[in-house]
């Protein structure tokens, strides 16, 4: 679409946007994997509404992720990850980016107020659809960065790492694939360990990770450990929850003990990676004081909690920075 003006068509790219993210919303991938169909086969068989859900498949032929012929439609090659059949499936992160909807769209009366006056939460169990969303995403975000800074990272002389928030395991399955002596334990929410224990069944790792259900806002962490991750959590917290949760992180490193942090790592300037200064916007509506941090906040923050020899291993544009902090 070509409104004859670069930014004009730029700032319109929210249309096909939206229809992407209402297409995996309606899971409409995956149904045309199993059975092309017409439009008001689909429609019968979703109970949707006929004409719209037209509309919607037409825009998705235009994009070259649905084919139509004699008026049926069917799912083309580029358009396959979009289902959850396909073996790579991106389907997970697009449900979580329509998750996301509803808070960009606060941004204008985000920038008035300062917060985001309809925040819609995006983390916790409460809403298990959502949940659920956010995980897939970051496994699918995850499967191929994780195996890449695993590999860039000496870990040989560290024996159990606690993967704090950890998710499905993705981070703790990439660290125990590249150290065969490393054992781990994996601290989230009792329903995302659920979803942990089904990914650990396959993976042949499951005899050297313990499940730990438990809230790091809340709880103390599990210990004593001789290093603890930290992957993409810093950014949805402000920096007193930061520095609170390094101490509990201090707490339960034996003393030489290492906590590595990944997420975006800003310069001074706040604009590099330009990735990270994007995020900063999604941490803007999405948390109540959420951010992305320059290597000398973070710094600050691990100091401030009795951290000492702070680095930054590994800098990147894809969340892929690594900080080191050490307990004396």
């Amino acid at each position: 679409m070509s409104f004859g003006s670069p930014l004009i068509d730029e700032a319109g790219t929210f249309m096909q946007a939206r229809i992407l993210l209402s297409a995996a919303d309606l899971d409409l991938c995956t149904e045309l994997e199993r059975t092309p169909r017409t439009a008001r086969e689909l429609s019968g068989d979703l109970r949707l509404d006929e004409r719209a859900l037209t509309r919607v498949l037409d825009c998705l032929v235009v994009a070259g992720i649905l084919a139509k012929h004699d008026g049926r439609y069917l799912l083309t090659e580029r358009g396959a990850p979009l289902s959850s059949l396909h073996p790579e499936s991106i389907l997970p992160m697009i449900r979580h980016m329509s998750c996301m909807w509803a808070n960009w769209s606060q941004l204008t009366e985000t920038v008035r107020r300062g917060a985001n006056p309809a925040l819609t939460p995006v983390l916790g169990e409460k809403d298990k659809d959502v949940m659920n969303a956010f995980i897939g995403a970051m496994h699918v975000i995850g499967k191929g960065l994780s195996r890449e800074i695993a590999d860039t990272l000496d870990l040989s002389s560290f024996k159990l790492l606690l993967d704090i928030g950890g998710g499905s395991g993705t981070y703790t399955m990439a660290f125990l694939e590249k150290n065969r002596g490393m054992r781990a334990v994996i601290f989230d929410f009792p329903g995302v360990l659920e979803l942990a224990r089904e990914r650990l069944k396959d993976s042949g790792l499951a005899d050297r990770v313990t499940l730990a259900p438990g809230d790091f806002y809340r709880d103390e962490l599990p210990g004593p450990c001789d290093l603890a991750l930290l992957s993409a959590i810093i950014h949805q917290n402000s920096p007193q929850e930061n520095t609170a949760l390094f101490r509990k992180i201090s707490s339960a490193l034996v003393p030489g003990g290492c906590v590595l942090i990944r997420d975006h790592i800003m310069d001074g300037s706040r604009t590099s990676p330009p990735a990270g200064a994007f995020f900063a916007i999604n941490m803007l509506v999405a948390t109540p004081a959420g951010d992305t941090y320059t290597f000398a906040e973070v710094k600050d923050m691990l100091e401030r909690a009795g951290l000492a020899d702070v680095q930054l291993l590994k800098t990147g544009p894809r969340m892929d920075c690594v900080v080191q902090a050490r307990k004396s």
